[in-house]
């Protein structure tokens, strides 16, 4: 252990990264700017729905707009390797708390660029191809420690790796659901369309992205198959990005594949770069190598062996919640369960007092349509959301308000059937991470992980 803590390799794979993902993420938040989804998803709304233990993270109205524009200057200056540090903190910090303001928009990918900012706060990444190593010729460097590579790496084959072994239940591998339901609606693509209207390519699809999960990370880690494993990369989440609207993690993820490539190609791509903005000689080979502290070192590696413990921990955290998981939804975010379900419904409220008073609640006074469609299928947020109806008819004389949900739920093409026990009283319910008694049983099984 020791001895791997003080091996070195070329800073080139990790300039490289660091310079694509922030120029990606800069392009996304340009995309998000541009398609007003800040006014649709993070303005317009009159509530929220805030995760667990972040109740603190508030709306910010129209100061929205600056704190994407922090994040995507922040995002620039990573790229650039400007302020590297500063501009980490800041990076990290505000997408995180974008992605807090409300789980109605949570996705994997953006738990996965959270998660990426984090590590970069503590990776060496701007000491080579930098405007940092430009200011300050006594920092750069063209060698860190190999362990701040490996861990990128390590990152991204746990994301694939626990989102194949996610796909090892009977839903996707002998029902193809949800495939079977998603690839027909696709079916006016030119040439190829009408084939997604045949269940044997949504059986294809189902199997061929378990095994791609489960063996991409290493087949990238092998120099001889790495360029095959690579073209799979592009293809698989070419598709992806073709027949399903998730933004720009497809783009993401090819180009975090390239960090399994070795350092004479990124070494190439680097110097290539070096030529058009003709740099110097000195520049692109300082050879020197990044030298942390001892005690830094080992506190570093400390936090990252803690760090992937927890990654590691938290996918299997379902194991703790009775029920099915794709049922109940207990565990199922920040487990790299990606795209598993098709999950349908709709949930009505009721507002009774002590003195008579009732009303049947209409969801889109208070919610917009995305969050409605959200709400009626996770039970953490019908819960919250049963709480706002608690205070808002309390305070609009309602006599210690009572909130029943009225609520059916179709999961992965399976017949609607009540999803909240309509006889609970969710306004005298506490949000924890124990076990909510309130979901009616699934009456079904899922096998698999």
């Amino acid at each position: 252990m020791k001895d791997y803590v003080h091996k070195t390799t070329s800073a080139a794979p990790l300039a490289v990264f660091r310079i694509l993902f922030g120029l990606l993420l800069l392009a996304g938040i340009v995309r998000f700017w541009s398609y007003g989804w800040i006014d649709e998803l993070y303005i317009r709304p009159r509530y929220f729905f805030p995760f667990y233990g972040f109740g603190f993270v508030k709306p910010l109205g129209t100061y929205t707009y600056l704190l994407f524009a922090l994040c995507g200057l922040s995002a620039l200056l990573v790229a650039l390797g400007l302020f590297y540090r500063v501009a980490a903190i800041t990076l990290f910090l505000s997408f995180t708390y974008i992605e807090l303001i409300d789980k109605t928009t949570y996705l994997n990918h953006y738990y996965f660029i959270s998660m990426i900012s984090f590590m970069l706060l503590f990776l060496p990444a701007h000491a080579y191809f930098s405007l940092d190593s430009y200011r300050n010729p006594q920092f750069r460097s063209d060698r860190i420690p190999a362990w701040c590579l490996d861990a990128v790496k390590l990152f991204v084959g746990l994301l694939y790796f626990f989102a194949g072994l996610a796909k090892l239940n009977s839903d996707w591998l002998l029902q193809a659901q949800p495939l079977r339901i998603w690839l027909p609606a696709h079916n006016d693509l030119p040439v190829v369309g009408f084939l997604l209207n045949y269940t044997w390519v949504a059986y294809v699809f189902s199997w061929f992205g378990c095994l791609y999960d489960l063996s991409i990370p290493f087949l990238l880690w092998n120099r001889k198959t790495r360029w095959w494993a690579f073209g799979a990369v592009v293809v698989f989440h070419g598709l992806t990005a073709l027949l399903f609207p998730i933004g720009m993690f497809p783009y993401i993820m090819i180009m975090t594949a390239l960090i399994f490539f070795s350092a004479d190609f990124h070494q190439q791509v680097l110097n290539r770069i070096g030529r058009w903005l003709r740099l110097s000689g000195e520049y692109l080979f300082p050879h020197r190598t990044y030298r942390m502290r001892p005690r830094l070192t080992y506190t570093l590696v400390g936090i990252f062996l803690v760090f992937f413990a927890v990654q590691v921990v938290v996918p299997f955290r379902y194991l703790y919640y009775p029920g099915e998981l794709f049922w109940t939804e207990q565990g199922y975010r920040f487990s790299w369960r990606v795209m598993l379900m098709e999950k349908a419904g709709h949930t009505e409220f009721t507002v009774r007092d002590r003195g008579g008073k009732t009303v049947i609640v209409n969801n889109s006074e208070f919610l917009t349509p995305l969050q409605e469609k959200m709400m009626a299928t996770q039970p953490d947020m019908i819960l919250q959301y049963a709480h706002l109806l608690r205070d808002y008819y309390a305070q609009r004389g309602f006599d210690r308000p009572k909130v029943f949900a009225d609520s059916y739920v179709s999961l992965n093409g399976r017949l609607g059937r009540t999803f909240v026990n309509p006889d609970v009283d969710l306004a005298n319910e506490t949000d924890t991470f124990r076990p909510k008694s309130w979901i009616t049983p699934f009456n079904d099984e899922i096998k698999g992980f």
